[in-house]
């Protein structure tokens, strides 16, 4: 997997370029395969591209498509945000970064920048995406126009708002900070950033600091008179010149960009000769406002002066022109090799690279999303493309899912039900679906009930099956879902939106059985809360587990865990932690904990543990403190159906979580049951749990 990095700004204007362009080039002298990605471009309608972007691709020759580099345009996720549809954004960002990552070594992500839309704030929209991609930010922020004590506070706030998010920081720069304040800033940091956060200070750098005559042109939309071949001067001040020329020029400074009407030809040619003289400081540019040209005269003068001044004309005037002018940003161009050179040697400077470097290459995270999880869980369906029974075949959410499925091409499917009446209900409910694409089969009239029945009879006879009998089964759906299986016409199932628990997996408890050693079908749910995703087992089938049922259904829950990217960390759930209570129930998750012990030393397991010292860290310093478990689990095994049920419930009303299953543990093939009041989500997701379950068995 590739190392990346996540560059996320505290406010506009932060020079957050500067330090892109240095971990570039830090990260190029480490693998030549480096990727650069931005979640939300800056729209500019002056501009067809991005002008950060651009630069990063061309200065540095990646081997990366402009329309790889990022997910969205600004006003694009705007829209969505307003909308509510979170969940599109990230998992779009997400799936974006993703195919960058198996493409390159190390990845540089550029947090977004657009504060002065009032939908989400910066510093909001950098968290969510460090968290979801799951890599550690650098956090960037500016020291212009503020003291000292606001620029520790900014950081400050911006660092705990990371790690309340769960987001980890790896460094921290101050940027653009008085070169007279460095030494006191960084005494007054280190004071209030923990020791292991790299904190880095780069001082004001004028000649980076303020905007060139090119980004003045673009900004009043201006035409290029003379020298376009030095628009790149940087502007060190500006001013209008209104008044006679021998008291402007006591008010020229060092690279002053001069603004003044068209027709006056005295502070036009007087600007050019004090550029060119050594008592008078340099001219960065001028603008002629108003939409007036010089007289030709002045023009061919102008023309035959050898100068390194850049003059552009403008529509608008004197006035509109200058308050324009104080409004552009400094950006930094492709073209302008000068500034990124100068700020790749600031970069040097000021930033310790190799500690960076050293974070970054030594980075290790467990930690998954929600939003992660479900990508996860989607490429690995699409990798290993199985093919999935849905027996309820004619219910509106099955078919609604089956919509969805076929549209992204995931698995292969069948429907079980009458074709004609799949086919109504899909023109009642408007849904376009080619079910050309989607086998379906009708169990009251197959061309594989004969040979259903046979199998079924060969399997069932010593329990005293008759033809009779099975005939009339294998037009149940659930029975005739578990024999595609069973005869490879199928991969795994997924039912009971319409049927009960017992209905949907008695076929299979009869016909695909268990694994070998396993002697508990269990269940368990993927609770997928804000920050984390937690293994919950079991919620749906046993109700009143011994202490061995128990340890098997914890062992299957981790391996269940482990299959899906989640490091297992197994708390065995009682109402007392450690050797504090005593009682029959107690004694069982005690028991329990030390058979699964027994059956495999290696797992990490705590037990008895009460919930809240399972998942809380503050909690666990007080009742478990040398727990390696406690206040991190990840699978959590409820002692009884009641509590599980119960609690899984409450957790997903109360919270908002996405519960995803129940996914059905320890039989040879993957049946999964789903509620009768699930959702097409459910549903969706139930059969991408079970495609992953039918490669990994």
């Amino acid at each position: 997997m590739s190392k990346a990095i996540y560059i996320a700004a505290t406010e506009p204007d932060s020079g957050k370029s500067l330090v892109s362009l240095g971990l570039l080039r830090m990260m190029l002298t480490k693998s030549s395969k480096v990727g650069y990605f931005k979640p939300i471009l800056n729209e500019n309608s002056k501009s067809s591209f991005d002008e950060e972007t651009n630069t990063a691709l061309n200065f540095f020759k990646l081997n990366l498509d402009y329309k790889d580099c990022y997910a969205f345009k600004q006003g694009e996720v705007v829209q969505l945000l307003s909308e509510g549809k979170i969940d599109t954004v990230i998992q779009t960002v997400i799936e974006k970064y993703k195919q960058l990552e198996k493409r390159f070594d190390y990845v540089l992500v550029e947090g977004s920048d657009f504060s002065s839309v009032g939908v989400f704030t910066e510093l909001d929209v950098n968290l969510m995406f460090a968290k979801n991609l799951n890599i550690p930010a650098l956090v960037v922020g500016s020291g212009n126009g503020k003291k000292t004590d606001e620029i520790v506070h900014s950081l400050q706030l911006s660092y705990k708002s990371f790690r309340k998010k769960e987001v980890d920081v790896i460094g921290i720069i101050a940027n653009k900070i008085n070169s007279t304040e460095v030494s006191f800033l960084a005494k007054e940091l280190n004071s209030h950033i923990p020791k292991n956060i790299q904190i880095d200070i780069i001082p004001t750098i004028d000649l980076l600091k303020n905007p060139t005559v090119r980004e003045v042109v673009q900004e009043l939309d201006g035409k290029v008179l003379f020298g376009k071949q030095f628009l790149d001067n940087a502007i060190g001040s500006y001013n209008s010149g209104s008044m006679q020329l021998r008291n402007y020029l006591t008010r020229i400074h060092e690279n002053a960009l001069v603004v003044t009407p068209g027709d006056r030809a005295d502070i036009i040619l007087g600007a050019l000769q004090a550029n060119a003289s050594s008592n008078y400081p340099k001219i960065a540019g001028i603008i002629l406002t108003g939409a007036i040209l010089p007289e030709d005269s002045i023009l061919r003068l102008i023309e035959g002066v050898q100068s390194t001044v850049p003059i552009i004309s403008v529509q608008q005037g004197t006035f509109v022109s200058t308050n324009k002018i104080g409004s552009v940003k400094p950006k930094i161009y492709a073209s302008n090799t000068k500034k990124i050179l100068l700020s790749l040697n600031t970069f040097d400077t000021y930033v310790n690279a190799e500690g960076i470097t050293s974070k970054l290459t030594s980075y290790n995270s467990d930690k998954i999303t929600p939003n992660m999880f479900q990508y996860n869980m989607l490429q690995k369906a699409k990798e290993n493309r199985k093919h999935i029974v849905l027996p309820e075949g004619t219910d509106e959410r099955i078919i609604r899912a089956a919509g969805r499925l076929q549209l992204l091409d995931i698995v292969d499917l069948t429907l079980l039900g009458d074709r004609n009446s799949i086919e109504l209900k899909c023109n009642q409910i408007g849904l376009q679906i080619d079910l050309e694409k989607i086998n379906i089969l009708n169990p009251q009239d197959s061309i594989y009930d004969e040979s259903f029945t046979q199998k079924l009879i060969e399997l069932r006879k010593h329990k005293g099956m008759t033809e009779t009998i099975a005939k009339d089964l294998v037009t149940d759906v659930s029975y005739y879902g578990t024999l595609m299986i069973l005869n490879g016409l199928a991969d795994g199932m997924v039912s009971g939106a319409v049927n009960t628990t017992q209905h949907t997996i008695k076929p299979a408890l009869q016909l695909i059985k268990t694994k070998p050693g396993v002697s508990v079908v269990s269940s368990v749910f993927f609770m997928c809360l804000a920050d984390r995703v937690s293994v919950m087992g079991d919620c749906a089938v046993n109700p009143n587990p011994n202490a061995a049922q128990l340890a098997e259904i914890a062992l299957s829950s981790a391996q269940s865990a482990e299959a899906f990217g989640i490091e297992a960390k197994i708390a065995m759930l009682s109402y007392s932690s450690g050797n504090s209570g005593k009682g029959e129930e107690v004694e069982k998750v005690r028991k329990a904990t030390e058979l699964l012990i027994a059956k495999n030393s290696s797992l990490q397991v705590e037990g008895p543990i009460q919930y809240d010292a399972a998942v809380d860290r503050g909690v666990a310093r007080t009742k478990l403190p040398s727990s390696k478990v406690a206040g991190q689990a990840t699978v959590l095994i409820f002692p009884d159906l009641n509590t599980g049920n119960n609690t899984y419930k409450a957790i997903q009303r109360e919270t908002g979580a996405l519960a995803i299953g129940p996914m059905l543990q320890g039989l040879n093939k993957p049946v999964n049951d789903l509620s009768r009041g699930c959702t097409v989500d459910d549903i969706f997701n139930t059969v991408l749990l079970t495609a992953i379950q039918a490669h990994q068995n």
